[in-house]
């Protein structure tokens, strides 16, 4: 054994990689872990603009229904972490809204990202460094980034990515071609402030017959910047697709339009506006597997798309990954699961 315990290298600073992260970690081992933003965190962002303005422009709230997952959830409520958010969430179709069954929904406090926050806390991020390559060698693993730097050896590979890149990492093993088989489907979102408040007796919906999926009014939730009257809109899997590369400038006012039709309301004056393209949002492995691991090439994969999506998902991933890395650094025992 390592005298700082095994190392272990994880690509990707979403949930899951850094669930897993701070398992291992907590179990004593040596982690890094790589990422091309400049902050972790993934699709848990939060993009502030001015100190009146921020948008959670990935993913919107959270629910906990595994008692794993509920307990993280529960420690983060008493720390702050997170809060429940009490806003009046509808369907919206034709105009007409109507109340979603009532469940808690959390969310990260002052924003979405301050989950991953958290959970890097303590850990070894190198932020802005896009992994390149990554291939076993006697020694262990080495990784590579973009600029040509290396790190390594490391016991073991964490694959905490969204499917598509996991798939261009890890070719030529067999996980790459398992990721591939795994689509994932992109998202528009629209950031906005209004000089005036919005007039809607609510402050979310699922939005149907409209090329809008979701929109929210980021102002209503707990812990934001008062004042402005902040939205996130985000167009569905089908219309983000087919204006994928259309620049933000384009998309802009074809959702502010498509917002308009789907509130029947004529929108206040916009004071903010902006466009961010998640090229990977939604996917899910029809096996709903949670993670696959290689016990024999120190390898493991995760991602909220192994496990029906959702940012509990991402944490079940990643902490099912460091389970099974933890039992393997005892005793290998391999495959997906």
């Amino acid at each position: 054994m390592h005298e700082r315990g095994p190392r272990v290298a994880v690509v990707g600073a979403g949930v899951a990689g850094l669930a897993c992260a701070r398992a291992l970690a907590d179990h004593g081992f040596d982690v890094t872990v790589f990422d091309k933003g400049r902050g972790p965190g993934g699709r848990t962002a939060t993009r502030r603009v001015d100190p009146g303005l921020a948008f959670d422009h990935g993913a919107q709230y959270f629910t906990a229904r595994h008692p794993d997952f509920a307990r993280a959830v529960a420690a983060w409520l008493v720390r702050g972490v997170v809060a429940e958010w009490g806003g009046r969430v509808v369907k919206l179709e034709g105009g007409v809204a109507t109340d979603t069954p009532p469940q808690p929904r959390y969310v990260g406090v002052p924003g979405m990202a301050a989950v991953a926050a958290d959970l890097a806390a303590t850990l070894a991020v190198r932020r802005a460094t896009r992994v390149a390559r990554a291939a076993r060698t006697p020694a262990g693993w080495q990784v590579v980034d973009e600029a040509g730097g290396g790190a390594g050896p490391f016991d073991f590979l964490v694959a905490a990515l969204p499917a598509p890149q996991a798939a261009e990492l890890l070719a030529p093993h067999p996980f790459a071609a398992e990721a591939a088989c795994t689509p994932m489907t992109p998202c528009w979102a629209v950031l906005l402030a209004f000089a005036d408040r919005l007039d809607v007796p609510w402050d979310g919906a699922f939005v149907h017959g409209s090329p809008l999926s979701w929109v929210a009014r980021n102002s209503s939730k707990p812990g934001r910047p008062g004042g402005a009257d902040c939205w996130v809109l985000h167009a569905g899997a089908g219309w983000s697709a087919a204006h994928l590369e259309d620049s933000p400038d384009a998309v802009v006012p074809l959702l502010l339009y498509a917002f308009a039709a789907a509130t029947g309301r004529t929108l206040p004056p916009v004071a903010y506006r902006a466009a961010h393209r998640w090229r990977y949002s939604l996917g899910a492995d029809p096996a709903a597997r949670t993670t696959l691991f290689d016990a024999a090439a120190g390898l493991a994969v995760c991602g909220d798309w192994l496990a029906g999506g959702r940012v509990e998902g991402a944490f079940l991933s990643g902490a099912a990954a460091a389970g099974r890395i933890v039992r393997a650094a005892d005793g290998p025992v391999a495959s997906a699961g």
